[in-house]
């Protein structure tokens, strides 16, 4: 049986359920995850925040002190799917974990294993929006140049990669994408699918990436200019959550 540790910083569980249950009442589910991800700006980056590696038993962590990009869009996903507080903690481990089973190698490591192992309720809609000008790959995630792993304990997968290149993100992609999209920034480093991860914000002509940010001047959930933002990226994954929502 695993452990589960909850840190909640300045949320309260009372807090935190009022604002499950509310975006649950939120029929339209970019509006929903608008909502839901609002509430963790200005939320410290805190990088390695989960617990578990090949030789530590993973733990089941709930940790809103402070979150990295891919433990924020991992708490937004699920308090998507829920309408109170016991309900995230069960959808957070269907979000996190390969069959919602607690172990450090099912754990989803890999921003397309959401397109995997999150198929019920979460598409890869990278062509629809790129169309021709989206580039597939083939990668061997978790394998390194070298050969050895970035996660050791965990097996390499192959896999394709579809993505759409910087410079090919013109008013056209632009406009096919949608508030609550998640997007990944794809990574030409051999073993990795993204270097990044965040969610999409569109507020009237004005398109804005939602994310835990690393960089020195910011170091926590802000919002970004994402035309800006993209400049020099090698391109972009993207990920919508399916319709119609019938949680909550």
């Amino acid at each position: 049986m695993y452990k589960t540790h909850i840190l909640l910083g300045k949320f309260s569980q009372e807090e935190l359920d009022r604002i499950i249950q509310k975006s649950s009442k939120i029929k339209d589910v970019a509006s929903r995850i608008d909502f839901l991800s609002r509430n963790f700006l200005d939320l410290d980056y805190v990088e390695s925040t989960l617990i578990g590696d090949i030789n530590i038993p993973e733990v089941f962590m709930i940790n809103l002190k402070g979150v990295d990009c891919f433990t924020f869009i991992d708490y937004i996903e699920a308090m998507r799917l829920s309408g109170s507080f016991p309900e995230f903690k069960v959808n957070l481990r269907k979000v996190r974990y390969k069959s919602g089973i607690v172990a450090f190698e099912n754990r989803k490591h890999f921003f397309t294993d959401w397109r995997e192992f999150n198929s019920d309720f979460i598409d890869d809609i990278t062509e629809e929006i790129g169309a021709e000008k989206t580039i597939r790959v083939q990668k061997t995630l978790n394998q390194k140049k070298d050969r050895t792993h970035f996660l050791p304990g965990i097996q390499t997968v192959k896999r394709e990669i579809k993505y759409i290149p910087s410079e090919s993100i013109d008013d056209s992609v632009l406009s096919k994408l949608g508030t609550g999209d998640y997007v990944g920034i794809y990574s030409k480093v051999n073993g990795l699918d993204v270097s990044h991860v965040g969610i999409i914000v569109k507020n009237g002509d004005n398109i804005y990436l939602r994310h835990a940010s690393s960089q020195k001047e910011h170091r926590k959930v802000v919002d970004q200019d994402f035309k800006k933002y993209i400049v020099g990226k090698p391109g972009i994954i993207v990920l919508r959550t399916k319709a119609p929502n019938t949680q909550g």
